[in-house]
């Protein structure tokens, strides 16, 4: 038997987590059922497949993940579970919610959850909660193993797996480009898709300053000369800084602040960044 893991954009205002709760439970009641997150803000699918990939291989292969963030409920979109090459499953509407387990860790294979087999007994007539009547059930019997992956039901092609739009991060000897991935929810750091590995290399060590240009949509909108550090204690109270956070991605944040809050700026594919050694000319 595997955990289950369950993410949505939910909340915890009503009752929708913990129907999703019993379903899981009902289907086996010794099944390990565990929140990634349900602030996701709504339908913010963007935020939804980051998550997930901040999350998931720190979870023992086979772990089954729910993920609802589906404003397309009701619609034609294809309800699916991936297998990824790390050897998790995700069971999830197919509408870019595995933008970034694909592009990060790898998809093994696809397949469509047949709804006749793999759906809660007595839900037909209902449109609008997939995440309890589909995705709940079908995650519940596959982590407990009551279903296989195979039983799921027929199997994609990779290609069908919808893709939201992600710039890979690019460098040359003068600089090095990506996008604010994702912001630090709780503190406002921005969380970008630069690798410590790819950063290093135009970087000699901790103490170098670099300039940071932020542009959304195309737009410079922000530029800032920050300190490459390895944490915010080597920073004054209200200094910027520019560190390698928990996913082995630059970061840059302000000591006991929200960088985000302070300068106005979000996160997702629109909000690119530069840095570039304070040196060059």
């Amino acid at each position: 038997m595997q955990s289950l893991v369950l993410q949505s954009d939910f909340g915890l205002d009503d009752g929708a987590v913990s129907a999703m709760f019993g379903v899981a439970l009902s289907t086996e009641p010794k099944l390990g059922v565990h929140n990634l997150t349900h602030n996701i803000p709504p339908y913010n699918i963007w935020e939804g497949s980051f998550r997930l990939a901040q999350t998931i291989d720190y979870w023992p292969a086979g772990t089954v993940f729910v993920s609802v963030v589906d404003p397309g409920v009701g619609s034609e979109r294809l309800s699916v579970v991936a297998q990824t090459k790390t050897g998790h499953f995700v069971v999830t509407p197919n509408n870019g919610t595995l933008t970034h387990i694909e592009a990060i860790y790898g998809l093994q294979a696809l397949r469509e959850i047949d709804e006749s087999v793999n759906r809660l007994p007595g839900s037909q007539a209902s449109y609008t909660f997939h995440g309890r009547d589909v995705y709940a059930y079908t995650g519940a019997r596959l982590a407990a193993g009551i279903i296989s992956f195979e039983q799921v039901g027929p199997e994609l092609s990779l290609n069908q797996v919808v893709r939201l739009h992600r710039e890979e991060p690019q460098a040359d000897p003068r600089a090095v480009r990506g996008i604010i991935e994702a912001l630090d929810v709780r503190y406002g750091s921005l969380w970008t898709s630069i690798p410590r590995e790819m950063f290093l290399e135009m970087a000699s060590g901790f103490g170098d300053q670099f300039r940071i240009r932020i542009t959304h949509h195309g737009s410079a909108v922000h530029a800032n000369l920050v300190t490459y550090v390895p944490s915010f204690a080597s920073v004054e109270l209200g200094e910027s800084l520019l560190y390698v956070n928990s996913l082995d991605r630059m970061a840059i944040a302000i000591n006991r602040g929200s960088y985000a809050r302070a300068f106005g700026l979000g996160s997702g594919s629109s909000w690119g960044i530069e840095i570039t050694p304070a040196n060059l000319n």
